[in-house]
C-alpha cells in the first residue's frame, strides 16, 4: 500500500509540473510559467532592449521594466505545452525599456527579433537567433560544445572571439563544424554580432 501511495503521489507531482498554460497578459509584470530543463523555447521580441538569462529555476518568466513607465500597451502572450515554450512581446517603448525573459540554463532556443539590443547568457543547448537590425550580443561557452556553428551579418561587424575571429563590412560570415552535440545560428542584417 505504501508503495502505491509513494507511486501515486509521484505521478500527481509529475502532472503539477508538466501542465500546460496558455494565456496573455496586459500591462503586467512580471509573467511566468513552469517549464523543466531540456526544452525548446520559442521567441517572438519586439523592438527593444532585451535580455534573455539561463537560470536553475524551472520556469519561464518575462518581465520589464521602462524608466519613464510607459508600459500600458506591452502585451505578453506566454504559452507552454510540454517541453515546448512560447512567448510573444508586443507594444514595447521605442525608448529606454528592458525586456527580460530567464529560463532554464539547459534550453533550446528560437529567437526572432526586428530591432534592437538582444543580449543572449547563461544557456546551454542549441541557438537560432536571428535579429534584423541592431547588435545582437551571446555567450556561446566553449567552442567545442557545438557540432555546427554559423553565423553572418549582412552590414555591420562581426566578432566571434571563441573563434579567433573578427570582420566587417558587407556579407560577412563564418562556418564551423566541432566535436560537441549543439547547433548554433546566429545572424544580424545590419549592425553587430558579436560571440563571446
Amino acid at each position: 500500500m505504501r508503495s502505491f501511495l509513494l507511486a501515486l503521489l509521484s505521478l500527481n507531482t509529475a502532472l503539477l509540473c508538466a501542465q500546460d498554460a496558455n494565456f496573455e497578459a496586459k500591462n503586467r509584470t512580471p509573467v511566468e510559467a513552469k517549464f523543466s530543463p531540456g526544452g525548446h523555447l520559442s521567441l517572438d521580441l519586439c523592438s527593444s532592449g532585451a535580455e534573455l538569462k539561463g537560470t536553475d529555476e524551472n520556469l519561464v518568466r518575462v518581465s520589464y521594466r521602462s524608466e519613464r513607465d510607459r508600459t500600458n500597451n506591452v502585451t505578453v502572450r506566454l504559452k507552454t505545452s510540454g517541453g515546448k515554450a512560447y512567448v510573444k512581446v508586443r507594444g514595447c517603448p521605442h525608448n529606454n525599456f528592458l525586456l527580460t525573459v530567464e529560463l532554464p540554463k539547459s534550453s533550446d532556443l528560437y529567437v526572432r527579433m526586428f530591432a534592437g539590443e538582444l543580449n543572449v547568457q547563461g544557456i546551454t543547448g542549441n541557438k537560432d537567433v536571428q535579429l534584423h537590425a541592431g547588435q545582437l550580443t551571446m555567450e556561446i561557452g566553449q567552442p567545442a560544445d557545438y557540432a555546427h556553428v554559423d553565423a553572418s551579418v549582412v552590414s555591420g561587424e562581426l566578432d566571434a572571439v571563441p573563434f579567433d575571429l573578427s570582420k566587417g563590412g558587407l556579407f560577412r560570415s563564418f562556418d564551423r563544424s566541432g566535436p560537441g552535440k549543439y547547433r548554433l545560428h546566429a545572424h544580424v542584417g545590419a549592425g553587430e554580432l558579436d560571440l563571446r
